[in-house]
């Protein structure tokens, strides 16, 4: 049973930090994608970056890049994204997910929409707020 867990969302201050998890289960990380995705109150969900299962890095978004990292630990079958430099503007749940079937190892193109996943954690909330 394919499973995802997000942990490490909190309250931080504007210009602090936060490090999320995503631990996986019931795949292999190594050879599926995975992506980050967040959403806003009132907005859609928003696809932040994917790592692809040789680790192959998409394009983050215009909103995040030089701001956040995404990275992986196999053997831990975990996924990391370190955010920094936070504004008021990246509250949100934040979600990791992963694909299903022939493209499964592959990060959609750009950042993807939310229909090229098929398998989604319960999300962490992200709040930045002074």
């Amino acid at each position: 049973q394919v499973q995802l867990v997000e942990s490490g969302g909190g309250l931080v201050q504007p210009g602090g930090s936060l490090r999320l998890s995503c631990a996986t289960s019931g795949f292999t990380l190594a050879s599926s994608a995975v992506g980050w995705y967040r959403q806003a109150p009132g907005k859609e969900r928003e696809g932040v970056v994917c790592i692809s299962g040789s680790g192959t890095i998409s394009t983050y978004s215009d909103s995040v890049k030089g701001r956040f990292t995404i990275s992986k630990d196999n053997s831990k079958r975990t996924v990391f994204l370190q955010m920094s430099s936070l504004t008021p503007e990246d509250t949100a749940v934040y979600y990791c997910a992963t694909r299903s079937g022939s493209y499964r190892t592959f990060c959609p193109e750009g950042t993807g929409s939310p229909g090229q996943y098929n398998y989604w954690g319960q999300g962490t909330q992200v709040t930045v707020s002074s």
